[in-house]
């Protein structure tokens, strides 16, 4: 039985996630932005051994919940799951930062780096990842003129980097990427294309399970199979780039 932290799942993939790990017998502590999507996600899956609350957007809000999490003890693996979509408009959060960036890269940086290291890191990334440049140079689109896609198909970009970049410096830890599918939740819309029944078992499985297959790490997968990602997501100089802004931007460095 593995015990395991899904980030942003009040609610679509991340519940889903969460269910399914509970009915395999597995001990799931659920994250909510607020005490009212932590009411829901209580009614929803009474199962789950507890859920932490706290808004991602900030700095301090993803110090806060990085201390939560590790005030209910060490977990097998954390499943990376919070993001907003690719029909955000421009807006900056209380730091000054993208609220895409903060939510989707930074984020994950700050609970990777402050959460007490778990056995197994899972970072949900997009299909549309494949097509987008990871842009560091203008990282927090200062001298860019706005594109809500593509601010998101850049930080789910930046995921798949911190997976591989982690699987490079933290070698007693198995992390790893993947894309769910463009499936018909609340971000994906009600028009998309994907199936549903999949798009929450490649986490799960990655997170708990003990096959061969998902026991690896550095790789990027697409409903329980491996597929290359985007190059520059296996780039080891961009790889520390990105680390080092999200270093500099948050004061929080990656444990070696």
């Amino acid at each position: 039985m593995s015990r395991v932290f899904i980030s942003g799942s009040s609610t679509g993939l991340g519940l889903m996630a969460g269910e399914l790990l509970i009915e395999e017998g597995h001990q799931v502590v659920l994250h909510a932005r607020n005490a009212a999507r932590a009411d829901d996600a209580k009614r929803a899956v009474p199962g789950a051994e507890a859920i932490v609350e706290g808004d991602l957007d900030t700095i301090a809000g993803a110090k806060e919940v990085a201390a939560r999490v590790n005030d209910l003890g060490r977990f097998d693996a954390v499943i990376h799951n919070a993001a907003v979509g690719y029909r955000e408009a421009q807006h900056l959060t209380a730091d000054g930062l993208p609220h895409v960036f903060a939510i989707n890269t930074l984020s994950a940086y700050i609970l990777t780096a402050l959460v007490e290291r778990p056995h197994r890191l899972v970072f949900l990334s997009s299909g549309m990842h494949h097509h987008a440049d990871a842009n560091l140079d203008d990282i927090l689109w200062a001298k860019r003129r706005w594109n809500g896609s593509t601010a998101y198909a850049e930080s789910k970009l930046h995921d798949a980097m911190l997976a591989f970049a982690v699987a490079r410096r933290w070698p007693g830890v198995l992390s790893n990427s993947l894309e769910p599918g463009w499936v018909p939740t609340k971000m994906g819309g009600a028009g998309a294309p994907d199936d549903m029944d999949q798009a929450h078992l490649t986490q799960a499985w990655l997170a708990a399970s003990d096959e061969p297959e998902a026991k690896v790490t550095g790789r990027y997968f697409y409903h329980l199979h491996q597929l290359a990602p985007n190059p520059q997501a296996n780039n080891a100089a961009l790889q520390d780039r990105l680390t080092a802004i999200c270093a500099e931007l948050s004061v929080v460095s990656l444990p070696e």
